[in-house]
């Protein structure tokens, strides 16, 4: 990045990196030290200094430094010998704060503890060699870039045309972590490519896979999830393995965006969040391609787990619209490789051909530090066990995909979506310094399959749960594209606040009912669809309906039976054109 990025308190002209020589720069003595280290360590660049009295007079708190690439030799004639730098352990022995893993939640946590400690010190360590990015455009609006170098640049437009890019924050943002404990009012370092292998709980410190170790006085675990592999393709050949995509990371947007080039027919094994936007995304640009896109899943619809039946149905019909060819009720025998393409069996004799794979079957929670750490996992959702604070011990707190957490309202959960790593991120920075507040903020997900049909939920929305589904013929706006137009956002959940709905007018009474599922023949425009535990409502999706989660959240928060759902979905708005 450009050196007045790096350190922009310093005046430096605009100039991009690498550096070709001469580029000239006055710097403050207060920044020498850093540039040095930083030019030798990230940049491989020799430096050279010229005292003033050789330059100019009047400049005695000033250096002026000359950066060349390492391989071209300064000038001899100019050069004064630079004694050696000693060498500088990047990782920093100690962090007051420090987060394992670089995703969402972490760095939400980050943000939080800082606005309540401005002075914090936080470390992150992850184990991918990017800062800290959100993952959502990975499956959504990435694809839909007219920029050839998308994959490079990593920018995308949002739904409401303005660009961004995928990373939270620039490099500016973050100190170096070797600069973490000297730093004047602290700040947030990022640790790439090193991964934690070992928690001393009773030592406050972690063991690094290199064997560096960091002591810390408040821990949190937000180490999210692995994706998960079908066994039928893990026993397989090498030659499969090659061939399958886990979609999780950028560098596997990268290379599926790749492969998407170069290949005749892409499968996408899986019917839910991720499976289903990847076969729109990947099916929208598949005539232009000349790609065949196929999607088998072993439910009968799309988001079958999610869905009401007959909504996932009729999700099915849209995501063929977009060019894929929907194999529902699939369930994978087998998958060999042979004359050069995949064949996947499945159990009821189905067979299909591809050159590509991409398993996107769910997520497993890394949970690989419980061993050592002495933490609980949860039996039955996975992922590591916390209290409503997101405690797993006094001093350590876990958040995002890997927390198994009380909610106060539904009961213990485990959620896998970037606005609960958002939530949950928060939350545990908070608590990490002494807010001891309860998870309460109920979290929204949401998919879109496409900018024009999409959905925002929150709660328990399971499919096994009973439903009642009020629908509505829906208009030009009730697209997600018209609705980040309108809020101007693009990632949805950056627009959610904690500001409380207005309150449910009439008498709540209690017993009637769930109404009958909407007819097959039904367009479903929008509408709200509302899943129900004991006569309660848990859950409520948001079918192209946008920006109206306050009023969901308060009729979750509530826990209050409804004698009439068609009344509360009229709260929605969902009859106005």
């Amino acid at each position: 990045p450009p050196i007045h990025r790096l350190f922009p308190n310093s005046s430096f002209p605009d100039v991009t990196s690498p550096f070709s020589p001469p580029h000239i720069f006055l710097l403050q003595m207060a920044d020498l030290d850093r540039t040095v280290d930083h030019c030798f360590r990230q940049h491989n660049l020799r430096p050279y200094v010229k005292s003033p009295d050789q330059l100019c007079t009047g400049l005695p708190s000033e250096t002026l430094f000359n950066f060349s690439l390492a391989s071209e030799p300064a000038p001899a004639s100019t050069a004064a010998p630079v004694e050696p730098t000693p060498a500088v352990s990047e990782v920093p022995a100690h962090a007051p704060y420090l987060l394992i893993g670089g995703g969402t939640a972490s760095f939400a946590a980050a943000r939080s503890i800082r606005a309540r400690d401005p002075g914090a010190r936080v470390l992150i360590v992850t184990d991918e060699a990017d800062l800290p990015y959100m993952r959502p455009p990975l499956s959504k609006e990435l694809w839909f870039s007219d920029d050839p170098a998308v994959t490079e640049t990593l920018r995308f437009k949002q739904w409401n045309g303005k660009e961004r890019s995928i990373y939270f924050q620039p490099s500016s943002f973050y100190v170096s972590p070797m600069e973490l404990e000297s730093v004047e009012n602290g700040g947030v370092a990022v640790l790439t490519g090193k991964k934690v292998v070992h928690m001393d709980v009773r030592g406050n410190k972690v063991k690094l896979s290199d064997g560096a170790e960091i002591s810390y006085d408040k821990c949190l675990i937000a180490t999210g999830g692995i994706p998960r592999n079908l066994q039928v393709i893990e026993r397989a050949s090498e030659e499969v393995a090659k061939r399958t995509t886990l979609f999780r990371k950028i560098e596997d947007f990268k290379a599926l965006e790749k492969v998407s080039h170069e290949l005749k027919s892409i499968t996408i094994i899986g019917g839910g969040f991720l499976g289903s936007e990847l076969a729109c995304a990947l099916g929208r640009r598949s005539a232009d391609l000349g790609l065949e896109v196929v999607q088998m899943f072993p439910e009968r619809g799309n988001m079958g787990k999610v869905l009401p039946e007959y909504l996932s149905n009729w999700t099915t019909e849209k995501v063929k619209k977009e060019g894929v060819k929907v194999l529902a009720e699939a369930v994978v025998k087998n998958v060999s490789y042979k004359d050069g393409q995949l064949e996947i069996k499945l159990k009821d004799g189905r067979a299909v051909k591809t050159d590509h794979i991409v398993a996107a079957v769910g997520l497993e929670p890394s949970v690989e530090l419980a061993k050592s750490a002495g933490l609980e996992i949860d039996s039955d959702f996975g992922g590591f066990r916390v209290n409503a604070e997101l405690q797993a011990r006094s001093n350590i707190w876990v958040a995002g995909d890997a927390a198994c957490f009380y909610d106060i309202k539904l009961g213990r959960r485990r959620v896998e979506h970037h606005d609960h790593a958002v939530v949950s991120g928060r939350l545990a920075g908070e608590n990490m310094t002494g807010a001891r507040k309860p998870y309460w903020h109920q979290s929204m997900f949401w998919s879109d399959l496409g900018p024009d049909v999409g959905y925002e939920a929150i709660g328990i929305v399971d499919s096994s749960l009973p439903t009642v589904g009020v629908f509505a013929k829906a208009t030009a706006k009730d697209t997600p594209r018209a609705a980040t137009e309108q809020s101007g956002t693009g990632i949805r959940s950056e627009s959610e606040t904690e500001a409380v709905a207005g309150p449910i007018a009439g008498p709540i009474a209690v017993g009637t009912a769930p109404a009958p599922p909407p007819q097959q023949k039904e367009d479903y425009g929008k509408g709200v669809i509302f899943y129900l535990r004991d006569k309660v409502v848990v859950g409520i999706v948001l079918w192209n309906v946008f920006n109206r989660m306050p009023i969901a959240r308060k009729i979750i928060k509530d826990g209050e039976e409804h004698a009439d759902l068609n009344e509360v979905a009229k709260l929605f708005n969902i009859h106005e054109d």
